[in-house]
C-alpha cells in the first residue's frame, strides 16, 4: 500500500485513530489579503484552471501558486515541496509521493522538518483526499520522529485549487475542519497557510495588496 490507497475508513481503522469532525480548526484566523501579483495571477489564470478543469490545470494555476505566495509571506524559515517522495514506514503502507509538504526548514536539497501536506483532490472529490491525507501526516510524524524534529501537531489539507479543507493530527486524535473554504476567500486560505508556516512576517518584506 501507500498514501494514495487509503480512504479515510481504511486510515481510521489502520491506525486507531479518533476523529473529531465538530472544530473550526481556525476560528480566530484573519484573512491575509493576497498581494497584487497573487491577486492578478488568480484573476487570470484562475478561470482557465476551472474551465481546463484538470487537476494539472488546477494544481498549476490554483494551489501551487496560493502555497507559493504564503511561503513567501510567513516568518519562515519555510519551504513548499511538490511532488515529493516521503518514505516512512512501507510495511504499513506510509509511503509514497505528497502532492505538496510543507517543512519548516530553510533547506530544499532534502526534505527537513515537514509540517504539513497538501493533498490534491482526485476528480474534485474533497473527501475522497482525506485518508490520504491522514496517512500522509502519519508518515510524516514517523519520519520527524527518525530525524528528531518532531511537532507536536500536524497539519494537512485536501484541496481542488477552488475548494480547501483543513486536517489536523494531535496524538491519536484526527481533526477534520468542520468548514470548507472556496477560492473566493482566498485570503482567508492565505491567513491559514501562512499561520500554520509559522506567521506572517511583520517587517513589511512582503505587504498586502
Amino acid at each position: 500500500m501507500a498514501f494514495s490507497d487509503f480512504d479515510l475508513r481504511t486510515a481510521v481503522q489502520t491506525f486507531g485513530l479518533r476523529e473529531e469532525r465538530d472544530t473550526d480548526l481556525f476560528a480566530g484566523v484573519a484573512p491575509l489579503a493576497p498581494s497584487d501579483y497573487i491577486q492578478t495571477w488568480l484573476d487570470e489564470f484562475a478561470p482557465v484552471a476551472i474551465g481546463i478543469n484538470t487537476e494539472m490545470a488546477r494544481r498549476e494555476f490554483i494551489t501551487g501558486p496560493l502555497l507559493t505566495e504564503a511561503k513567501r509571506r510567513a516568518v519562515g524559515p519555510v519551504n513548499v515541496f511538490p511532488g515529493m517522495a516521503l518514505d516512512a514506514d512501507k510495511a504499513r503502507g506510509l509511503n509514497g509521493f505528497c502532492d505538496y509538504l510543507i517543512a519548516l526548514s530553510a533547506e530544499f536539497y532534502y526534505l527537513s522538518s515537514p509540517l504539513a501536506a497538501v493533498v490534491e483532490a482526485k476528480r474534485e472529490d474533497i473527501v475522497g483526499g482525506m485518508g490520504q491525507c491522514a496517512a500522509a501526516m502519519l508518515g510524516m510524524r514517523i519520519f520527524n520522529e527518525r530525524y528528531n524534529t518532531s511537532f507536536p501537531v500536524l497539519h494537512g489539507c485536501v484541496s481542488s485549487g477552488t475548494n480547501w479543507h483543513f486536517m489536523r493530527l494531535d496524538g491519536d486524535v484526527l481533526f477534520i475542519d468542520r468548514r470548507e473554504y472556496y477560492l473566493g476567500e482566498a485570503g482567508l486560505i492565505l491567513g491559514i497557510l501562512v499561520q500554520i508556516m509559522g506567521g506572517p512576517k511583520t517587517d513589511g518584506a512582503v505587504r498586502a495588496a
